[in-house]
């Protein structure tokens, strides 16, 4: 079986904004399965038509693995954590939530998960281990 890989939102944005992922993006193997969080996400910064059109080609091309109850109390754990820790101030802890929550989805369908947002993730993953590729 192969393996799922969920992209980032910020590697779809850079993707979108600069073409500079292309190549990347179309010699991945595996499963591509897109989040319902990153798909949240991107139609909320969506601001043209082409834009709403490519989201929803995504959407329909690809299926959506969307975060459980379950990952959502553990989305309120882990921050919980890095609250604790002092790692981040409040305001981030906020903007951090959906990262969590992508990350967490990933690692309940075993898929890896690509982004290009370093520092965030590479956070999450010390409180939740994940399969992160980072580009």
């Amino acid at each position: 079986m192969s393996e799922i890989v969920i992209f980032d939102t910020s590697a779809l944005v850079d993707e979108v904004r600069t073409g500079r992922h292309r190549k990347r993006i179309e010699s991945v193997n595996g499963l591509i399965r897109t989040s319902s969080v990153v798909l949240a996400e991107l139609l909320r910064g969506a601001t043209g038509p082409a834009e709403h059109k490519f989201l929803r080609s995504l959407a329909r091309n690809y299926p959506s693995l969307t975060p459980t109850e379950k990952n959502w109390l553990e989305s309120g754990e882990i921050l919980a954590k890095i609250r604790a820790n002092k790692v981040l101030e409040r305001y981030k802890l906020r903007d951090l939530h959906f990262d969590v929550l992508i990350a967490l989805t990933a690692r309940s369908n075993g898929a890896r998960l690509i982004t290009t947002n370093r520092i965030d993730f590479e956070l999450i993953n010390r409180y939740c281990e994940i399969k992160l590729e980072v580009w």
